[in-house]
């Protein structure tokens, strides 16, 4: 199986571990066990230190499969599988749905794995772009000129990255009707669902809007525990059955204790919750300040999620603007022609206050140098 680079990755393997201020970063600064703990009201986790590491319960615990059912409205345990992460869900997800010539369409910008990993696996992938002027919103009308008899996946990613863009729930189930009148699966990478800056920090989700719908997750962003591995599915039970086969090949299980402490965390997702927010308000506030500032930016500010999407009006190649201000300054951002969106590049906000002031004021003076 031959595959594309990921660029995203390969620039972030090469530039974040010698960066002074990282704001390539999609997660919201993470916790450490004991501030979970701590959180938690759990002072002495005596039950971790007996339990013996064996395997665990293959599909994920029965404990942390019913933290999971708790984020959505209409599931059972039998509708979840858990993960390697969101990136391995996603990838269970097209190795079970997959075959030669099935037409996928994806709407970019998004994760690369969401058009790369299809392509490999022999699909024909159909490219929807995300229009800035448009909010970032999937036009519908275009949605459906896409559709041929061949279409047999959909795969969005919402609340977006890179954009931060949150799809309504008008509009999430406007493209069920469309799925659903063509027997269309969706696969919508929800990594950031909790994460709305405006209203219910939670959007519908699609497993619960579609009967064709999966749902993909992980501890990684809205949890801050990118460190513990964890993710999962969530879809109808066929599918689940073939998902887990497919699973059998690669996964086996995850770590019995990633699964001990995401179920802690799942738990007591409303006190994470709260904490984060607060990381968010100020990120996002100090972000909308340099905005306002700054002549040679353009950007629709986020709605969720933890990134934001910046249109800079030099004559520079993303690549080389990244490059130069990393090494000249030790500022870390994320070129858009990795994302396939040249003159853009993506900054996270939710990091620590002084690396992202420092990081936009490094930034706007590298923008005057061209």
């Amino acid at each position: 199986m031959r595959i594309d680079t990921f660029k995203v990755e390969e620039w972030m393997n090469l530039y974040c571990p010698s960066a002074k201020y990282d704001l390539t970063t999609t997660c919201i600064e993470p916790l450490t066990i004991r501030e979970l703990m701590t959180l938690s009201g759990i002072s002495k986790p005596l039950e971790i230190f007996d339990t013996k590491l064996t395997y665990g319960d293959i599909h994920g615990s029965n404990r942390l499969k019913t933290a999971i059912k708790s984020l959505y409205k209409n599931q059972e345990l039998d509708n979840i599988t858990v993960t390697h992460g969101a990136i391995g869900a996603n990838q269970l997800v097209f190795e079970s749905l997959l075959n030669k010539d099935d037409e996928v369409i994806c709407f970019i910008p998004c994760y690369q794995q969401h058009y790369s990993t299809p392509k490999s696996l022999g699909a024909n992938v159909k490219l929807m772009l995300l229009r800035e002027e448009n909010n970032w919103q999937p036009n519908i009308n275009e949605l459906e000129k896409l559709l041929t008899y061949k279409t047999k996946l959909i795969c969005m990613n919402n609340p977006n990255n890179p954009t931060g863009a949150v799809i309504p729930d008008e509009t999430l189930k406007r493209i069920v009707d469309i799925a659903s009148k063509h027997n269309i699966w969706i696969l919508c990478d929800e990594v950031y669902r909790g994460l709305n800056m405006t209203q219910n920090p939670y959007s519908e989700s699609i497993a619960d809007l579609y009967d064709k719908g999966i749902s993909t997750g992980s501890m990684s962003k809205t949890y801050s525990l990118p460190g513990l591995r964890v993710g999962w599915i969530v879809g109808r039970t066929d599918l689940m059955n073939e998902v887990n086969k497919h699973r059998e090949y690669n996964t086996i299980s995850v770590s019995i204790v990633d699964d001990y402490y995401a179920s802690i965390a799942l738990e007591n997702r409303r006190k994470i919750a709260q904490r984060n927010f607060a990381i968010i308000k100020e990120g996002f506030d100090t972000l909308n300040d340099w905005l306002r500032g700054e002549v040679y930016i353009k950007a629709n500010l986020p709605q969720g999620g933890t990134t934001a999407l910046l249109r800079y009006k030099k004559d520079v190649p993303s690549r080389v603007l990244c490059r130069d201000l990393q090494e000249q300054t030790g500022v870390a951002i994320l070129p858009g022609e990795t994302m396939d969106i040249e003159g853009t590049v993506r900054v996270g906000f939710c990091v620590n206050k002084f690396v992202l002031e420092t990081g936009l004021k490094e930034f706007s003076k590298q923008l005057r140098k061209y």
